[in-house]
Parts: structure tokens; C-alpha cells; sequence
């Protein structure tokens, strides 16, 4: 209501103001003079038609005897004057005597303009140019004063769109270890009663995608507290001093609005491990490093601001962060299972139309592995697909395509190939399939094609009823004869010299698994110890190659011992393969027909597993 009055006054005003200049305008027609020549001035003057004339500057106003005739205007010389004019044109003395002449000085705005435009149009030239450049010098000083606040993005306990526990699925056990922080921002007399303190630092560890963030703000939420959230490499610039300054800025504002949680994301990016040969000693991070546990050392405990640090990368943070005192309490996220993952897939198709047969358990079974961002994407993926189907709900089949497009890519439907290679793809992946169907320790095959998706010309899906922690050796020897399914039916029906390049990819995998089992697992008859140091998600690059602790005699046991493991996976697979001769022709006369078939169809023509 107040904004509808407000803008009714202004309309009202606006619209008046439009129709007085409409009405001058109009009026100023009506009375406006008729101009007229000289010669014609002089002719009604020696008519005694003239009452009056009024010199205004270069104008001569005449004014006549008829009231009813319009006010008449004669422009004159610039320099002339109106004696001279009667003089020249012969005007009787008999008519200038009935006439009255009035001089008025000319004080209209054109004269004025004409007058002082040419002194006051420089000065405000001058005036304006001076006020923008100075207007620019503030803003330029603004920034560079505001340099070092923090600006970090803030969330009120009255924010509508703010989260809370149960918009977080799944992660049990994080959950019940925030609990206590909750309690503590919305009730700390009864921890300091006892005699409590609460963890100045709560350190969030966990992969991409398990929703740190999230837990994050569902603790704000939760405890109705501010939520400030600044990532980590938003403190670092190229000035040194500029990060620390942000951190004292951040930590002032958090503490004006205490009780309140600090969010720092991604707090490896300033608070890796110092003195590391990397950087200088005294370079941006370590300040801004610095600066942070110099906030959390000066921590009142019943202040009521508490820091929360997510990172997927703690093996890389400084000691001094994780010690008592600063972030002394870890909770870790880990990729959901099976009932996590149907629960959050759950609360991502809240929004989402979906057909009364879409089963989100059995979608949840096709997704070991998956976080809960990739959940969130793989429900979006499927709504994008039924859109481009001109389909108003969701089905079940848009959801398992999407989950074959975010791991293999996009169907390749289009690419052109021979009838002769598009066998050998059958052939190949009916390989994978049989060997993995007839291995009593493999996952179920539950799709096998011959579309070629991303890289690959063709795929065989399997996956497993139920999340797997742990892998045995009898599981590790069945999946080696499966990925060399296809190798084994190539080499078996087509002859060693019509091997293609379609099965390099599955001997690299099969000699990667292999050289764990032997290296990292003790699975080999080498001994109780692992080989070399295999290092896991180095921070510069990709990785290091691993440091060698053995011997080249033993580095040849190794090979051996590698070889061993493949040599018999090949064989395991050949007997699968001859002994099951009639299911592979018939799978491969399937795939021929139909391009896809799911796990029923593979059930039916191979048969019920052994």
C-alpha cells in the first residue's frame, strides 16, 4: 500500500506537470504576435492604424487602433533605430503625432542566453569535468579502503530459503555429531553449567559432492544463528597483508552478530602445511594463515561464534589448525549408501513430476559411488531428457539413461559404422557379459550395448545389489576373467590376427587391478607387505610416480606374479566362453536386433546364473 502511494503521487504530479506545460505551450500559440514587414508598419501608421509602438530591442511591437486585431511584430536592423526608419521611409508628422512610442528594455530569456552563454557554457564545462574526475578519485579511494573487508556472503536466521537438517539426507552420524553445536549456539548455559566447552572449529572432511556446505547451513539453520561464508581463496591476493586483513574484518563482523558459525570453504587453499618448500616463508597464504589461528586462538569460549571448514584435502592442512583448541573436532562425510542415496534422491525429485512406477530403491542400486551432488545432477539430467521428449512426467527410463550418460557420456546413436564392426562390438561385449554372468563372485550384468557412448564403442553395465566396503581375492579374480571377456572371444572366434583395439582398455584396467592385488593388497605368494608407496591424490598434479622400497629382482617378481594373475583370468574366461558357446550366439544375435538389452532380457537368453 505505502509503494502504491507513492508511485500515484508521483504519476499524479508527472501527469500535472505535463499538462501546465501543454497548456503554456497552447496558450502562447493562441497570443503569439504576427510578424510583419517594414513597409507595412509604415503604410498603417500613415493610416493612423498604429495606437502604439513598443521598442524592444530589434523588435518593434505594434499595437493597433481595432482591439480585435492581433498584436503585430517587425523585425528591424540590429543597429538601426526607429527614427530612422520613419526618417527613410517618409513618415508624416501628422501620423507620428497620434502615435505613442514606448522603449522598454529587452529582458527575455534569449537575451539573457545570447548574453551569458558564451562566459557561463565554459565554466560549466569545467565544473562538470572537474566533479566526474573527482567522482572517480572517491570511488577509486572507496575500493581501495574497502580492500580489505571481507564481504563475505551472509545468511539470516529470517532468510526464507535458509536450510535445515532435514534438508540434508542421509550423513546420520555428522548430523548427531552437530547436534551438540546447535545446542550449544541456542542454549550455552547449560554447557558452561557444567563446566563444557564447546570445539571453537568443527573441520567438515569429506569428498566433492557429499554436501559440506549444505551441512553447514543446516547448522545455521538449525540454531537460527547468522551464517557468514567466505571461501578460501577469497582471503588471498597479490598484496600481502590483504588476507589477514579480510580475516580480522570477517571474525569483527561474525562477533558483532554472535552468536553466529563462520563458513570457510575450501580452507586448504590458505591453510596448508607451512614451510612445505612451497611459496617462501612469508608469502600471502601463511599471513592469511596466520591471521586465522591468531582469530581462533582469541576466542572467548562463550562468545558464541564457532568456525566451520570444509575440505577434501585434510592430509595437506597445517598442524596447527587441527590441534585442541582450533579445529579440534573432525566430522567426516562419506559417499552415501544404498538408503542414504534413496533418500536424497528422494528430496531431489520433491520438485520433480515422476510416473507412479519410478522406483528410487532401484535407482539407488545403479549408483554406488555416487555423491550427492551427482544424485542432484542425474535427477536434472533426466528432467532435461523427458523435456526433449515432450514428456510431462519423469519415467524411470529417462532416470537409468541418465545415469549410463553421466558415466559413459551421451549415446552416440548417429556415428556411422560397418555391419562387420558392429559384430565384433557384439561379440566383444556378449564376452564381458557371459564370463560376468557364469562368475559366481561378479556383480549382476544388468545392461549390455552396442551404442557406443563417449570413447567407448560399445559397454556391458554391471552393478552391485548392495554396497560393498571391502573386496576379496576370489571377487578380484572373477572380475579380471570379466574384463577380459571380450579380449577372450576376439582372440577365440576372429583368430589372434584379427585382434582389434577395442579390449585396450580392458587390459589396462585388468593390469592396473592386478598390480594392486600384488603391490597393495598382499593377494600374491610375495609376502605380508605391500610394494613401493603409493601416494593418493597428490595436491600438485595428478600424481607422483610411487617411490620404489624393493629391489630390481624383486621388481621382476612382481611382473611375474602380475602376468600370473592375467594369465589365469584369460584362461578362467576361455572355459566360460567355450563352454557356453550356444548363450553367446544367442546374446550376440540379440544385441544385433535390438542394439540394448536390460537384465531381464539377459536373464532370459543366458539363463539363471551358477
Amino acid at each position: 500500500m505505502r509503494n502504491f502511494v507513492k508511485n500515484f503521487i508521483f504519476v499524479f504530479i508527472f501527469l500535472f506537470l505535463v499538462a501546465a506545460v501543454l497548456g503554456y505551450v497552447k496558450a502562447g500559440k493562441d497570443k503569439s504576435p504576427e510578424t510583419v514587414s517594414i513597409s507595412k508598419m509604415v503604410e498603417e501608421i500613415n493610416a493612423n492604424q498604429v495606437k502604439t509602438v513598443i521598442i524592444k530591442g530589434d523588435t518593434l511591437s505594434l499595437q493597433l487602433k481595432d482591439e480585435k486585431a492581433k498584436l503585430q511584430e517587425v523585425l528591424k536592423e540590429q543597429n538601426g533605430t526607429f527614427g530612422e526608419i520613419v526618417r527613410n521611409y517618409n513618415v508624416s508628422s501628422s501620423s507620428l503625432s497620434q502615435l505613442s512610442v514606448e522603449v522598454k528594455n529587452d529582458s527575455s530569456w534569449k537575451f539573457w542566453l545570447g548574453n551569458l552563454l558564451p562566459i557561463l557554457l565554459p565554466l560549466i564545462i569545467f565544473i562538470l569535468f572537474f566533479y566526474f574526475m573527482t567522482r572517480g578519485v572517491q570511488g577509486m579511494n572507496s575500493k581501495a579502503m574497502g580492500f580489505g573487508q571481507s564481504n563475505p556472503r551472509q545468511t539470516n536466521p529470517d532468510d526464507k530459503n535458509k536450510k535445515t537438517f532435514a534438508d540434508v539426507a542421509g550423513a546420520k552420524e555428522a548430523k548427531q555429531e552437530l547436534v551438540e553445536v546447535v545446542d550449544f549456539l541456542k542454549d550455552p548455559k547449560k554447557f558452561t553449567e557444567m563446566g563444557a566447552k564447546i570445539p571453537k572449529g568443527v573441520l567438515l572432511v569429506g569428498t566433492p559432492g557429499t554436501g559440506k556446505t549444505l551441512l553447514a547451513k543446516a547448522v545455521a539453520g538449525e540454531a537460527n544463528v547468522p551464517f557468514f561464508n567466505m571461501s578460501g581463496s577469497e582471503f588471498v591476493e597479490m598484496f600481502v597483508g590483504v588476507g589477514a586483513s579480510r580475516v580480522r574484518d570477517l571474525f569483527s563482523k561474525a562477533k558483532k552478530d554472535a552468536p553466529a558459525i563462520v563458513f570457510i570453504d575450501e580452507i586448504d587453499a590458505v591453510g596448508r602445511r607451512r614451510g612445505a618448500g612451497m611459496g617462501g616463508g612469508h608469502d600471502e597464504r601463511e599471513q592469511t594463515l596466520n591471521q586465522i589461528l591468531v582469530e581462533m586462538d582469541g576466542f572467548d569460549p562463550n562468545l558464541g561464534v564457532i568456525v566451520v571448514a570444509a575440505t577434501n584435502r585434510p592430509d595437506v592442512l597445517d598442524p596447527a589448525l587441527l590441534r585442541p583448541g582450533r579445529f579440534d573436532r573432525r566430522v567426516t562425510l562419506d559417499l552415501p549408501d544404498i538408503k542414504d542415496r534413496e533418500e536424497i534422491l528422494g528430496i531431489h525429485a520433491k520438485n520433480k513430476p515422476m510416473e507412479a512406477d519410478v522406483s528410487l530403491r532401484k535407482v539407488a542400486e545403479r549408483t554406488p559411488g555416487f555423491s550427492g551432488a551427482d544424485l542432484a545432477n542425474l535427477l536434472n539430467e533426466a528432467a532435461i531428457l523427458a523435456v526433449r521428449r515432450d514428456k510431462k512426467k519423469v519415467s524411470e527410463f529417462d532416470i537409468l539413461e541418465s545415469i549410463e550418460k553421466v558415466l559413459l557420456g551421451p549415446e552416440r546413436k548417429n556415428r556411422v559404422i560397418s555391419d562387420h564392426e558392429k559384430k565384433m562390438t557384439a561379440y566383444h561385449e556378449a564376452g564381458h557379459a557371459i564370463v560376468g554372468h557364469f562368475m559366481p563372485h561378479c556383480d549382476p550384468v544388468r545392461k549390455v550395448s552396442v551404442i557406443s557412448r563417449g570413447s567407448a564403442g560399445g559397454y556391458t553395465l554391471k552393478m552391485p545389489t548392495e554396497d560393498k566396503y571391502y573386496h576379496t581375492l576370489a571377487q578380484f579374480r572373477d572380475e579380471l576373467a570379466m574384463m577380459l571377456g571380450g579380449y577372450v572371444v576376439e582372440k577365440t572366434l576372429f583368430g589372434e590376427n584379427m585382434l582389434s583395439t577395442g579390449p585396450s582398455s580392458d587390459l589396462k584396467n585388468a593390469t592396473q587391478v592386478a598390480q594392486n592385488m600384488v603391490t597393495r593388497y598382499g593377494m600374491s605368494p610375495l609376502g605380508t607387505r605391500t610394494f613401493g608407496d603409493h601416494p593418493e591424490n597428490v595436491f600438485l598434479g595428478g600424481g607422483m610416480p610411487e617411490q620404489k622400497d624393493y629391489s630390481e629382482k624383486t621388481a621382476e617378481a612382481i611382473d611375474k606374479e602380475v602376468s600370473s594373475f592375467l594369465a589365469e583370468a584369460e584362461k578362467r574366461a576361455k572355459e566360460v566362453v567355450d563352454s557356453h558357446r550356444p548363450q553367446l550366439e544367442a546374446m550376440v544375435k540379440e544385441l544385433m536386433e535390438k542394439e540394448t538389452i536390460e537384465q531381464d532380457d539377459i536373464q532370459r537368453v543366458l539363463g539363471p546364473r551358477q
